[in-house]
């Protein structure tokens, strides 16, 4: 009998510098296995192989770490070996488990920062910074904890520690300031060594949000990093930053994540002077779940065309986040990133100007590269830009050998895959995956571009379909952590996590605490428990839900919109984006947007979120909190009912038909009104921000599925297959990113619109999760539209599952160990299907 696979430690395979004392562990049964009866956890302490009891479960998803809590910086190999119907294992392959530094009094380094003025933002440099480094004896292991406010790349004697890049990343630094845990042991033989960085403003300093402020979390950047080596003859020494160290100004003349980075390889490093040390404590140092933000892919581009002399356009193909290293030729050159071309051929980023009237100077585009001094290659590392195009001027003569588009997000291991006849329809899954990809740098944000913000209504709409195709666990919990840290005293919520401190002040903090958007902290860990089977995060998170719905609560009971007569279950009062950019909408007049009545929206997501709230209550065992939950939730549906009856536009009718909201006599009529505003639109969708991702579901699920694929395959805007045929290769943020015209309008790569996928994996191809973790599923496949041939797989905790259909053919279905699926069959039966490849029909 084969051994269990795939172990992971808090869902990573790569388990150093870990955060958890008793992180969980999951794994995967050995192949054929159908169920596991018991296992047994064991860990090396010693060279002694140290064994818990045998544990009679089925359990093998997030299971309880054995023996004692790690301590800072312990390393230990963990294996299981488990029982199933096939017999008692092998054990497992090891999973080295090691922490990372975990008190704050684990740290004798000092945080250190150049004493170069601040300057003018978003113009300022990148500071180098260097410490020597004595290694007496030889070295069995060593490890460097690094982390700064700003962003850093770490060097021992010039050579990069690591890959990750953008690194500490972006957080609320003054609760979470994120320390990575780097393996230096083969770069640091006996004899002196110099222990450097590359410091920038990063997100710490440098722009950020919708206002484009710097200067939020601070004026002055720093750096921390302690090296930790262990010696052959069992002995430890300790190095870290502070008195001796030094900066410099390095060639990077200006780093700014959105403005560009900008080099002068003709300058010198300044004279090196003594760094400030620098009191910024150990408390707010942590360790993030997720994980870090790496190079990714490469790209060779589709075309380079020539302008003019020494101008010249690069089309990659596709639209990334990320950047370009260009081969210089001994030139100088300048980079301009955009989405879009203009009628000359050029890139344009007009559409990318953010429109903030109440600021006092007009904010640019930014998305430029530049680079002074020639030299042989050109890669910008200290930011990212979101673009399809570029336009270089400089090199006489460039060719696609010249220009390698780098594909920069979050590691995220990949889950979900799709494919089908229909050639369009795999475009748009294509641009629903690259737009998410474009939008994974760290934290989910809205855009590659503008803002880069971690919008949480975008989040809220798109979790379910990003836990598909990728595993998010640890990315989300980063980012809902964040967007607890700084909740307001009665509940509200931020409209981003990281929250910009300028958009937490002044008149802008009243837009905050919008129905759909703070929701995310409610639906989002619901969905990562649904997946992934994640207590915890619904037991961590829990305070917060409970703050941000009594909040809601209040407000309904306490307050009424000026055109409504009160009803303390009603929400109708504070800011709230509503349903947002449906199409036709244009919120020029924002005062009278801001003002207007959405009660309608807010009060079906209070029904909702608090439904849920009932649910994750039930989850926990507190059945009181359950119950208040759960007649909340009725008391608002009534009350819904009662004032707004049955909607009479398509957003407002698909949210009401998906969160229960009509009554069962009046279903018909909803739905026929449904459909009668589709057609009456052209057979267009109607729909805005928040109600879009459940058209086509609510369409199928009440006997319209020919409906549903009519709006999926519709190509004249608004919809998503006019995307396609006008060359998008990324989801837009409006329905008419690109009009007729070819012009570009607001950004080109908005992830939200393209949670429509997740009918394409479930409607189309037929997989849907049941149970938590996957443990049961349906494979129900409902053909339309022409299709002939469709499949999707998701890889499970438990492994891979699988559909595959093709007309007049069988349905193949892949059940992983451990789980069942109810197939639900084209000529109707319904089987249950357990683990191995099966072919129905």
């Amino acid at each position: 009998m084969t051994a269990p696979s795939h172990l992971h430690a808090e869902h990573r395979n790569d388990a150093l510098g870990i955060g958890e004392r008793r992180p969980r562990l999951s794994w995967r049964l050995p192949e054929g296995a159908t169920r596991q009866l018991a296992y047994q956890l064991a860990y090396e302490l010693a060279d002694e192989l140290i064994a818990g009891e045998r544990v009679e479960s089925d359990a093998n998803v997030l299971v309880p770490w054995p023996g004692d809590a790690l301590r800072s910086g312990e390393r230990r190999e963990v294996r299981v070996r488990v029982w199933t119907d096939l017999g008692e294992s092998d054990w497992s392959v090891p999973l080295a488990v090691e922490a990372g530094l975990l008190e704050a009094a684990d740290w004798t380094a000092q945080w250190v920062a150049p004493t170069a003025e601040p300057g003018r933002a978003p113009q300022r440099p990148a500071y180098l910074l260097r410490g020597e480094v004595v290694v007496d004896r030889p070295v069995r292991r060593a490890r460097l904890y690094a982390t700064a406010h700003g962003i850093y790349e770490a060097t021992i004697d010039g050579v990069r520690v690591s890959d990750d890049e953008l690194t500490p990343g972006y957080t609320e630094y003054a609760v979470h300031t994120h320390v990575q845990t780097y393996d230096v042991t083969a770069l640091l033989a006996e004899g002196r060594h110099e222990l450097g960085a590359l410091l920038a403003d990063g997100w710490y300093r440098g722009q950020v949000g919708m206002t484009r402020a710097s200067d939020q979390w601070g004026e002055v950047t720093a750096f921390l990093a302690q090296l930790v080596v262990d010696h052959e003859d069992g002995t430890r020494t300790v190095h870290g930053t502070g008195v001796g160290w030094e900066w410099a100004t390095s060639q990077v003349v200006v780093a700014d994540l959105i403005e560009g980075q900008h080099e002068d390889r003709g300058r010198t490093p300044g004279d090196w002077a003594p760094v400030a040390v620098v009191d910024r404590g150990y408390d707010a140092l942590s360790i993030s779940p997720a994980p870090p933000v790496r190079p990714v892919e490469e790209l060779r581009p589709a075309s380079v065309t020539g302008l003019r002399p020494g101008v010249h356009v690069v089309d990659l193909g596709q639209n990334i986040n990320g950047r370009v290293r260009l081969t210089l030729h001994g030139s100088d050159a300048v980079l301009t990133h955009a989405e879009a071309l203009g009628p000359d051929g050029d890139v344009t980023t007009d559409h990318l100007t953010p429109d903030v009237p109440f600021l006092p100077e007009p904010l640019t585009a930014g998305q430029v590269d530049r680079v002074v001094g020639g030299g042989e290659e050109f890669e910008p590392r200290l930011t990212t830009h979101g673009f399809q195009y570029v336009r270089v001027e400089g090199p006489g003569r460039l060719t696609c050998d010249d220009v390698t588009g780098v594909v920069v997000h979050t590691d995220l291991e990949p889950r979900g895959s799709f494919g089908c006849s229909d050639e369009r329809l795999q475009r748009l899954h294509d641009a629903a995956v690259w737009s998410f990809r474009g939008n994974a740098c760290d934290i989910p944000t809205d855009c590659p571009t503008r803002e880069r913000a971690g919008w949480t209504g975008d989040w809220q709409i798109f979790a379910p379909t990003a836990t598909y195709l990728y595993d998010v666990a640890g990315f989300s919990l980063k980012w809902l952590r964040d967007l607890v840290a700084v909740q307001w005293e009665d509940g509200n919520l931020g409209n981003m996590a990281p929250m910009p401190p300028a958009e937490r002040a002044g008149f802008l903090a009243k837009l905050n605490g919008s129905a759909g958007w703070g929701d995310a902290i409610v639906l989002v860990p619901w969905e990562l428990y649904g997946e992934y089977g994640d207590t915890a995060v619904l037991a961590e998170l829990w305070p917060a839900m409970v703050r941000w719905l009594d909040r809601a609560e209040l407000m309904a009971a306490t307050a009424h919109h000026p055109d409504r007569e009160p009803n303390p279950y009603v929400w109708d009062t504070g800011f709230h984006w509503g349903e947002w950019l449906e199409p036709g909408e244009d919120p020029g007049d924002f005062p009278a947007f801001v003002a207007a009545d959405k009660s309608i929206v807010a009060t079906a997501y209070l029904a909702w979120s608090t439904r849920h709230a009932a649910a994750v209550a039930g989850v926990l065992g507190d059945e009181e909190a359950a119950a208040r939950y759960a007649a909340l939730s009725e008391g608002v549906v009534a009350a819904w009912r009662a004032e707004f009856g049955v909607p009479t536009t398509q957003a407002n009718l698909v949210r009401a038909l998906r969160f229960g909201l009509i009554p069962d006599e009046l279903i018909d009529r909803a739905v026929a009104d449904l459909v009668r505003l589709v057609r009456e639109a052209g057979t267009h969708l109607g729909t805005g921000f928040l109600a879009t991702p459940d058209l086509l579901p609510v369409l199928a699920d009440h006997g319209h599925l020919d409906l549903a694929y009519e709006l999926l395959l519709q190509d004249t805007t608004p919809s998503w297959l006019a995307m396609i045929d006008r060359g998008a290769t990324t989801v837009w943020e409006r329905w008419e990113g690109i009009d007729e015209h070819g012009v570009p309008h607001e950004s080109l790569n908005h992830y939200s619109k393209g949670a429509v996928i997740s009918f394409l994996h479930r409607y189309v191809a037929g997989l849907e999760r049941l149970e938590p973790t996957w443990r049961r599923f349906r494979v129900q496949p409902r053909p339309g539209g022409g299709i002939t041939w469709a499949e999707a797989e998701h890889v499970t905790p438990h492994g891979p599952a699988r559909v595959s259909w093709r007309a007049g053919g069988p349905t193949v279905v892949v059940v992983p160990p451990g789980c069942s699926a109810e197939v639900v069959l084209p000529s109707g039966p319904t089987v249950e299907v357990g683990p191995g490849e099966h072919h129905l029909g």
